[in-house]
């Protein structure tokens, strides 16, 4: 079975063999030579073909799949211009998705799934804050604390920044730095938005990877135009998609069709900055999880934007126009040129800079595994709509989707800031009551012996206060230690809790 998605110059079909989808790809090319048309259109015959497709819309303008195209004078005049029969106007089956909930069904997870690695690179922490945030995580595992969502790890947080030194001798010394650090990061992704993405119910894979009645792949699209505009937020959310499906999909080996096709736009902003742990990471799960049955296809403006390491491992080429305006330009003409098997009848390093619009240079895997001589070809026409839908067809979507209400239902279950919240109330129960007023006097002994309340209510104790407290302190000293202990004592020693339950 082949998925046809391209045309030369002479006539020859250009087909990519299905059971060979999941070998990865990248579609490359500079702003408006067509890439966005070229994914339009191999989602499609994904779908056609039973393929469930996932990808991120970031100009708003893939949602038209849904609806069937029409012809128009400027499509019918490109369709003789490149001799091209229309093609049969389809819609297809389409889920919205968006992380801010409005634009499709809302995407979560929790802070324990996207784990200590993703979420430094998420609150963009130096080496030792990532170091630290992970001790964190260790911390919420020992103590069988369940982190799930923004305020869980500020609760966390909380608790080691008011006495570090009782977890020192464990897991080492806390920088009261470093923390208020890391904490100033939550606060900030909570002002970007971000505490929408976690929470629950988070999502689960398999709702990507559906089938319709008529054996047609689903094609999740992702709202990502205003996801877009925090670039670390968006590929840490793709990442951490991506790092789902090959921790949780069974090992399957070559199928006759993929299971799902990955398309990963804006590619370069995974790359850009990233430390080399994470490239270590997107490199292991682009080389592994090809045998978990899914395509990863990297979408991006230059070649030069991949990393070497995975770049090698990208068997299918669709590489649209470059410029070579500059001498980086003109380095990335030739590192994509060099990338192909080349073809005699053309140099593929001068006609790069020559393509049209929705023209490329194409090269896949044959059915048996080789690369396939670089072709110059057109990009056949989608058979859906050209640019986005309106708002209230995408809500008619929504609406008569098989998942319909299900993520819209947010909940909070007990989680690190619900026990922790009632140990401190249990603790405050226990603690002498405040007096209930304070000496009505104005003398300056007054104020030194019974203290003052500020103008915004603001208590400023005095010495009478002061020694009242650290008796009551002193007294209550090992029998508090103890009842913290035995409120902690079915925490500490559990089992690992950073999964789901």
């Amino acid at each position: 079975m082949t998925l046809d998605f391209a045309k030369s110059s002479d006539g020859k079909v250009i087909s990519l063999p299905l059971p060979l989808a999941n070998r990865h790809g990248l579609i490359a090319g500079a702003t408006g030579t067509g890439k966005t048309v070229t994914l339009q259109v191999l989602a499609e015959k994904f779908s056609a073909c039973g393929v469930p497709v996932f990808m991120a819309d970031v100009k708003g303008d893939l949602s038209g799949i849904a609806n069937s195209g029409k012809m128009t004078e400027k499509f019918e005049a490109r369709l003789k211009k490149l001799g091209l029969e229309p093609p049969v106007w389809t819609e297809y089956p389409t889920l919205f998705w968006d992380v801010f909930g409005k634009q499709g069904h809302p995407v979560r997870t929790t802070l324990s799934e996207l784990g200590p690695m993703m979420l430094a690179r998420l609150l963009d922490l130096n080496e030792t804050q990532s170091s630290v945030m992970q001790i964190l995580f260790k911390i919420a595992d020992d103590a069988n604390l369940l982190v799930l969502d923004i305020k869980d790890l500020k609760a966390l947080l909380s608790l080691v920044q008011e006495d570090p030194a009782r977890f020192k001798q464990t897991y080492g010394h806390l920088s009261t730095a470093t923390l208020g650090a890391i904490q100033r990061g939550l606060i900030t992704l909570e002002e970007r938005g971000a505490k929408d993405f976690f929470g629950e119910p988070a999502l689960e894979i398999q709702d990507l990877m559906q089938i319709d009645r008529d054996g047609r792949g689903f094609i999740n699209i992702l709202a990502a135009d205003k996801l877009l505009l925090s670039p670390t937020v968006y590929t840490t959310f793709l990442l951490w998609l991506l790092s789902e499906l090959f921790e949780n999909l069974p090992e399957v080996g070559d199928l006759d069709k993929p299971k799902l096709v990955f398309f990963f736009d804006e590619a370069h902003l995974l790359f850009k900055d990233a430390p080399k742990a994470l490239l270590e990471k997107v490199e292991q799960v682009v080389r592994l999880i090809r045998s978990k049955g899914v395509g990863v296809y990297f979408v991006t403006q230059n070649p030069l934007d991949i990393p070497e390491a995975v770049l090698g491992q990208l068997a299918h080429r669709v590489q649209h126009a470059l410029r070579a305006f500059t001498p980086v330009d003109q380095k990335a003409v030739k590192v994509a040129a060099q990338t192909m098997r080349p073809n005699p009848a053309f140099s593929s390093e001068e006609v790069i800079s020559q393509l049209g619009v929705g023209e490329a240079l194409i090269s896949v895997l044959d059915p048996s595994g080789a690369p396939t001589i670089v072709e110059r070809a057109h990009v056949l026409p989608p058979a859906s709509q050209i640019g986005p839908i309106d708002d209230k067809s995408r809500q008619e979507i929504l609406a008569s989707s098989p998942l319909a209400g299900h993520y819209e239902k947010a909940f909070d279950r007990v989680s690190a800031f619900e026990v922790l919240s009632q140990r401190q109330t249990a603790e405050n129960v226990q603690a002498p009551a405040p007096a209930a007023s304070t000496p009505n006097t104005s003398s300056v002994l007054g104020e030194i012996l019974f203290g003052t309340t500020g103008p915004r209510g603001g208590r400023r104790p005095g010495l009478v206060e002061k020694a009242a407290t650290s008796a009551t302190r002193s007294i209550a000293t090992s029998v508090g230690r103890e009842i913290a202990r035995g409120i902690l004592g079915s925490f500490l020693g559990g089992s690992r809790s950073r999964r789901r339950r």
